[in-house]
């Protein structure tokens, strides 16, 4: 039986990734404030609103289950989830305890949807400078390699574009964050790299 739930829980985002990329984890692992996670490891990503609702259903699936936390997060609008573990079966039981604990189906998540996307070519040494300044978790952006920028609603499915993209191109991640309204990414590489991701 489920929690009792005052209000409606609205799954924004339910993501199962089944290997972290070096990269992805590396910089979700600088911002995670309980376990770190670490490249090969399965991951859960959950965006719910109310963002309160966090709290009960992190309690389900530590509960029911071998996974470790990431974060909780509960910010204006949504709260965010992450748990991990080297076992998928683990992190696959973590999101049913969850979907259990709300009375949902992984049918009832949003789906995603691209809000923008666009490449600079051959970026220029001042927006280059301005882009690092204002990542404090990823690599550095390098005056004329190419960026690509991409956002999506909602955010939390930013963090699967990475990792996809990381696992099938040869790219540099600059940054990324699946909190907020939109999620955000920036990869940079090669002209062809950066098409391919």
């Amino acid at each position: 039986m489920g929690y009792m739930m005052a209000d409606k829980i609205n799954l924004r985002t339910f993501i199962i990734i089944d290997n972290m990329q070096p990269q992805y984890a590396a910089v979700t692992g600088t911002v995670v404030k309980g376990d770190i996670c670490l490249a090969g490891m399965a991951q859960l990503y959950i965006e719910i609103e109310p963002g309160s609702s966090v709290y009960k259903l992190l309690d389900a699936a530590l509960k029911k289950t071998n996974v470790k936390p990431g974060f909780q997060i509960v910010e204006r609008e949504y709260g965010e989830i992450e748990l991990h573990s080297y076992n998928i079966e683990d992190v696959r039981e973590a999101g049913l305890a969850i979907l259990d604990a709300c009375s949902l189906s992984i049918e009832d998540r949003m789906k995603p949807k691209i809000v923008s996307e666009q490449i600079i070519s051959n970026v220029n040494p001042y927006q280059a400078q301005l882009i690092n300044r204002d990542n404090r978790y990823g690599s550095l952006l390098v005056p004329g390699e190419s960026l690509f920028i991409m956002e999506v609603e909602p955010a939390g499915y930013i963090s699967i574009a990475v990792n996809e993209a990381e696992k099938n191109s040869d790219i540099k991640l600059i940054t990324f964050d699946p909190v907020g309204r939109y999620g955000r990414m920036y990869v940079s590489g090669s002209e062809s790299e950066v098409k391919s991701a």
